[in-house]
Parts: structure tokens; C-alpha cells; sequence
């Protein structure tokens, strides 16, 4: 930011030319960069905010000390409904804390999610959740499946996305308490089109469009993956400058396919599932595509009116009961 932030702004702008894009940042610096890409210093709604929560700082002692900070303005926005979506590649921790502190929880859901997109052969995979809870109950996984399910139909376009659990075989009775106890609640919930269990290796071969998990292992996977990612480009890379220019020519178009099929970037960025509002959040590193496609993703999320979808599943009740006296001990 804000060079790729802006740019893919103005990317999703063309591509949605009903919706009103709001920047939030230092609006001197964000009238520079849109004047350094040819655009009118006007061309969007700037909501000024003078302080920034950096990447290594605190997340609750940032809030704290800068409530000013782009990613405070932002939730603020959110909750008093001056926007219908918001998407960022700030600090994580932070914006996660603020959406839970300012925007809150949907009616009925006990714990928000982070859902991911995969990419696998078959197409994208949802994953949830990715970290936003690492301590995770039965209801909670219970619910991230239901979540996800309908974000995966109305979002992501997937008819009856099949719902599976991930563990470590493929059997009901596989797993620990956590994954067995959410196995008994998942397959009684008749609305699911749950599959029963998956392994790791079934999530790059595509045997369910969602998976679900607590955010421990969740993080753990996305991690694994991100840096499997990365090694193995940079060892096709050494590999084929030591094979020649040639040969480097030949393959060139064909890995640019590979990678274009595999680009994070082009699946936008990752919902926050369970909160009041919408919440989409992209990585520290994404370039404008993910930034632009990650606002498009709003945009659906939004439109489709997923959250009220979730309400009248969780809110009046679920498949699951919750005990809410022992559900606040946790918060």
C-alpha cells in the first residue's frame, strides 16, 4: 500500500461500475498515487485516517494506542453501515480484533471463521477455519461448515458444495474428541451435503469443495502451504536456468499456465465468516489483483446477502444446541 492498493481499486471500479469504492488511508498520499496512475485525485470517496497499525506491532495494544488507524476507521465504517463491505491487507490480528471488538457477531453464531480458497485441480476448495480460532468446540466447527457451505453456494457459485471434515483418515470413528463430537453434529444436520472425513492430502486433489477444521490446524495448513508454494517455485526456477535458455523458452508458457491456475492472487482475499458486517481480508503481500478481486468478492458477498443467509440458519436455532451460559465463559 497504497501503490497496490489503489491500483486495484481502480481495476475493481471498471469491473463494478454500480459500486462505490471507498479508500481509507492518508488522503494526501492516496490523492498522489491515484494521480501517478492517471486517475482524478476524486475519483473515490477517501475516508481519512492519519495513523497506520503496522504488521509487527500488537494487535490489541495497536488498537489501543491508535484509534485513528485505517484499520479502526474501517470497522467503524462497518458498523455504523456507511459501508456494505470492507477489504483490507493490513495487520491481521488487528483487523480480526477490530471487526470482533466494533462490528460483533452475527445473531446466533458463537465464533467467527476465516475461511480460504485453495487452489487444486479440480477447481478451488474452501477452507475454514484458517486462525481465527485456535481453540475450537464441536459447535463451532458445526457451524463454520454451515457458513462456509452457503459462501461457497452464493459466492463462490458452487451448487451443493459437498462439506467434508478434515482428520487424520478417512473413517468416522478417525480423529481426535474435537473432529469426532463435530462428525455427530455435521451429519445430522440434513441441509449439509457432508461427505464424512478427509485427509491433507485430499485438499490439493479437489475430494470436497469445503473443508472444515479449528483454526490451529487451519493456520498450520495455510502456512505449509504458502511455503510449499514458494520452495517450489524457486527450485523450478534454479533448475531451469541450469537446464538454459532454450529449454527455459520451451516450458516458459506452459508454467506460466501452472501459475496462473495456482495464483492466490486471482481467488481475491479471505472472509471473515460470523461477523456483523463483511469482511474480506487479503494477505500483507497481495498485489492489486488480489486486491481487486478481493473487492469484487466483497461486492458478491454483499449483494447475495450471504450474512442473512447465515441468520436464519444459526440465528433461530441450529442443528447443534449451544449452551450460552458456558459458551460466555469462553469469550
Amino acid at each position: 500500500a497504497p501503490r497496490e492498493t489503489v491500483r486495484g481499486a481502480l481495476a475493481a471500479a471498471d469491473q463494478l461500475p454500480d459500486a462505490q469504492i471507498v479508500l481509507i488511508g492518508d488522503r494526501a498520499v492516496i490523492r498522489a498515487e491515484l494521480e501517478s496512475n492517471g486517475a482524478a485525485a476524486d475519483r473515490f470517496e477517501i475516508a481519512h485516517a492519519d495513523q497506520v497499525v503496522e504488521m509487527h506491532e500488537s494487535p490489541i495494544a495497536a488498537l489501543r494506542t491508535k484509534p485513528n488507524s485505517s484499520i479502526m476507521v474501517m470497522a467503524h465504517l462497518a458498523a455504523e453501515r456507511n459501508v456494505d463491505a470492507v477489504v483490507s491487507a493490513g495487520n491481521t490480528g488487528a483487523s480480526v480484533a477490530a471487526m470482533h471488538k466494533i462490528v460483533r457477531r452475527l445473531a446466533g453464531v458463537i465464533r467467527s471463521g476465516i475461511s480460504v480458497s485453495i487452489p487444486t485441480v479440480r477447481g478451488q476448495v474452501i477452507v475454514c477455519d484458517m486462525g481465527a480460532n485456535t481453540s475450537a468446540r464441536p459447535e463451532h466447527l458445526y457451524q463454520y461448515a454451515v457458513m462456509a457451505s452457503l459462501y461457497a453456494e452464493h459466492v463462490s457459485g458452487i451448487e451443493k458444495p459437498s462439506v467434508a471434515l478434515l482428520s487424520v483418515g478417512h473413517e468416522r470413528n478417525k480423529g481426535n474428541a474435537l473432529v469426532k463430537d463435530a462428525y455427530k453434529l455435521l451429519e445430522a444436520d440434513p441441509k449439509l451435503n457432508f461427505t464424512g472425513n478427509v485427509e491433507g492430502h485430499d485438499l490439493y486433489l479437489g475430494t470436497a469443495d469445503v473443508v472444515i477444521c479449528d483454526g490451529f490446524v487451519g493456520n498450520i495448513v495455510l502456512k505449509l502451504i504458502e511455503a510449499m508454494g514458494t520452495g517450489l517455485v524457486k527450485t523450478m526456477d534454479q533448475h531451469l536456468h541450469q537446464a538454459g535458455e532454450d529449454a527455459f523458452k520451451r516450458i516458459a508458457p506452459h508454467l506460466k499456465q501452472v501459475f496462473e491456475k495456482y495464483d492466490c492472487g486471482a481467488y481475491g482475499g479471505a472472509p471473515l465468516l460470523g461477523i456483523n458486517g463483511v469482511f474480506i481480508k487479503c494477505h500483507g503481500a497481495s498485489g492489486s489483483l488480489s486486491i481487486t478481486n478481493g473487492i469484487i468478492k466483497a461486492d458478491l458477498f454483499a449483494r447475495n446477502h450471504v450474512n442473512e443467509l447465515i441468520t436464519e440458519r444459526l440465528g433461530g436455532g441450529n442443528a447443534c444446541s449451544v449452551d450460552k451460559t458456558v459458551e460466555s465463559q469462553h469469550e
